[in-house]
């Protein structure tokens, strides 16, 4: 139980707090909008005390050349420890996002803790490659970290989609610089010293707080850095991989959605609506994988919306840290007037607003100052409204109605983003076109968010750049060394001998 939360955050360097010197930004329980601590900027010398402090921490804490086993151990210690610290890890993100906490606890912890867990497990099983197709030779291909890994995370989900970063990084022998959004600071700064509590060594993973334009912009743009991994939106994705293209910096970037959620007339209807509801409606509707966008057959559409507005009328709306909340705040005051103002602009942009669009009424007095929303749904004339291209990522459901597998495909296709699709159907010709039709990183067949971290998640077109997951962060976080060695002395043409 976090019994206070602290009043001052700053980063974490070389295994210790650190004294940054940049301004004082407020950190803020998106449930009251009270204010809830200061957050102090890291600035470009305390950033560059941070790479600093990775790189020395790769050259010669033995972490890029350690065993194995040993490295395993480590990464399994940090499983356990953020599995033991679940509780204050949950209650420190939500004091800051707002999620439910039950969700945090339940899902997002113990995502976090399987990263690690996952991670040491796989490079356990790695191997080389060894090729003799050249007779007299042997080549052997070897894998060694590549350096230092600027990691920047997103505000809405910090712990667990951080810690996929973190693990991947450090189990293949790099060291790190972790930059958290500054909305949601609270939770990976704790999260980085129980890694250390649990053996991470001094320097391997550091921590700098701040803004993009500030920590972010002096992070991608030091010399120290060898890779970039980011999460978050597609325009800040664009400027981190123009700057990091300057000096050849390898990026990955999982970007932004607007995903087509299918829904044929061959579906099993009652387990369609229910992931349609937690696809929108769950992690506060703030997720770069939201089925936004819910395609309906039109021989089942008025039934299906019917249900789905009924229902998401019910959801439970308030305090984050009640176990019986379905829907808590948006993360900030800002977010929440974009939100709302995509509703307020509904029928001027082509949608007929089904439910929702304003502030929930009966709430408690001590939550009248939170950021809270009311579940929205609204029916789209077509898929070119404002509303079905660009990324709300909030509790914003569109409908489309469509006529047939060409029209919903079309539709689903008709968009900058690419990152996930949800196909629902129980006719199994029907899943296998849509599978090999639907352009995206990610399709989901009958099932809602289910993440398998052996297989790449990322996305087409605006969506991103690069995959996460076992054999692709392999890819991303080491490099290939390729030796050569003769089996007998060799025959060298001699120059300059006459």
């Amino acid at each position: 139980m976090v019994e206070r939360y602290p009043e001052r955050v700053t980063s974490f360097v070389a295994g210790r707090a650190w004294a940054d010197r940049g301004s004082e930004l407020p950190i803020v329980d998106p449930s009251t909008g009270e204010r809830i601590g200061t957050l102090v900027e890291a600035g470009a010398e305390d950033v560059d005390a941070a790479v600093r402090a990775a790189r020395s921490a790769f050259e010669n804490s033995g972490w890029a050349r350690m065993d194995t086993g040993k490295r395993q151990e480590t990464l399994l210690a940090a499983h356990d420890a953020i599995l033991a610290h679940a509780d204050e890890l949950a209650e420190l993100e939500c004091a800051a996002l707002g999620v439910p906490l039950r969700e945090l606890r339940e899902r997002h912890m113990r995502r976090a803790a399987y990263n690690f867990r996952f991670f040491a497990e796989f490079i356990g099983q790695m191997r080389g490659e060894v090729y003799d197709q050249t007779e007299g030779y042997r080549s052997i291909v070897v894998r060694e970290p590549v350096g230092v890994a600027a990691l920047i995370a997103p505000w809405n989900a910090p712990v667990a989609l951080a810690s996929m970063k973190v693990a991947a990084a450090l189990a293949f022998g790099n060291t790190c610089v972790l930059k958290p959004s500054e909305q949601t600071p609270l939770a990976l700064r704790r999260f980085v010293e129980i890694l250390h509590e649990a053996g991470v060594p001094d320097g391997v993973v550091n921590l700098v707080n701040g803004r993009g334009p500030v920590t972010g912009a002096a992070l991608v743009a030091h010399p120290g850095v060898d890779l970039i991994s980011f999460t978050g939106g597609t325009e800040t994705g664009r400027a981190i991989m123009e700057a990091a293209g300057r000096r050849l910096v390898p990026c990955t970037m999982e970007l932004g959605g607007k995903s087509a959620n299918i829904v044929f007339a061959s579906a099993d209807r009652e387990r369609a609506l229910d992931a349609a509801l937690a696809s929108i409606y769950s992690n506060n509707g703030q997720q770069c994988l939201a089925g936004s966008r819910i395609l309906v057959e039109r021989e089942i559409a008025e039934r299906f919306i019917a249900d789905f507005v009924d229902r998401a009328r019910r959801i439970r709306i308030g305090d984050p840290r009640d176990e019986t909340t379905e829907l808590g705040p948006l993360a900030s005051a800002g977010h929440r007037e974009r939100v709302l103002g995509f509703a307020r602009d509904a029928a001027a942009d082509g949608l007929t607003l089904l439910t929702g669009g304003d502030a929930p009424r009966g709430l408690p007095d001590r939550l009248s100052g939170g950021f809270y929303v009311e579940p929205i749904a609204a029916l789209a004339a077509d898929n070119a409204v404002r509303a079905c291209q660009q990324e709300i990522f909030g509790p914003f459901a569109t409908f489309q109605i469509f006529d047939g597998y060409d029209d919903a495909i079309r539709r689903a296709n008709d968009t900058e983003f690419g990152l996930v699709s949800y196909v629902w159907s129980d006719h199994l010709p029907t899943v296998e076109r849509a599978v090999r039709d639907l352009r995206s990183g990610v399709v989901w067949v009958n099932t809602t968010m289910t993440r398998e971290l052996r297989a790449p998640f990322g996305g087409y077109a605006n969506s991103g750049v690069g995959r996460e997951g076992g054999e692709a962060c392999m890819q991303f976080y080491t490099e290939q060394k390729t030796v050569t060695i003769p089996s007998r002395p060799i025959a060298v043409r001699r120059f300059g001998a006459g």
